[in-house]
């Protein structure tokens, strides 16, 4: 199960990093580029634990629908969500934030599974995991952008 952890550094609060973070809203403008729309479920405001969002993106140029479903929540710390519904095997998706340096260090731990034994096993090697390790990327940087210019989510 291939594991893909990355680390932002964001100058601005933690609880604000933490409320972006896991805002609907906020995740379809930093996935603008797969087209991600929330269709089922919380589909506008504050994710919180036990909530649970359809995502509709079009990725590798198919439409897709993921369900995602918040299993833990540590204000304003962690959060993890789980699929429940999708095209992976399984994934858990850990979010972290940590004060550092007058700002927050974010952490992401996303861990998956390919459907299809070793086919999805081949697949991961030859284009998922950098695939799946750019979208996690681009998201953050984002998110960054967002924390650090716009003063609407203190």
């Amino acid at each position: 199960m291939p594991l893909i952890e990355h680390q932002q550094f964001i100058q601005a609060p933690v609880k604000k990093c933490f409320d972006l973070a896991r805002n609907v809203d906020i995740h379809i403008q930093t996935t603008s580029k797969t087209k991600e729309r929330a269709v089922g479920g919380v589909t506008a405001g504050l994710l919180e634990k036990g909530d649970t969002v359809t995502w509709e993106a079009t990725h590798f140029g198919i439409k897709q629908r993921l369900t995602a479903e918040v299993i833990f929540m540590e204000p304003p710390h962690k959060f993890v969500d789980v699929m429940v519904k999708g095209a992976f095997q399984s994934f858990t998706h850990t979010h972290h934030f940590l004060e550092a340096d007058g700002g927050t260090i974010v952490i992401d731990q996303f861990q998956y599974q390919s459907p299809l034994g070793l086919i999805g096993v081949a697949a991961d090697k030859l284009f998922l995991e950098r695939y799946m390790r750019k979208f996690i990327i681009s998201r953050a940087k984002e998110l960054k952008k967002i924390a650090e210019n716009d003063d609407s989510f203190e």
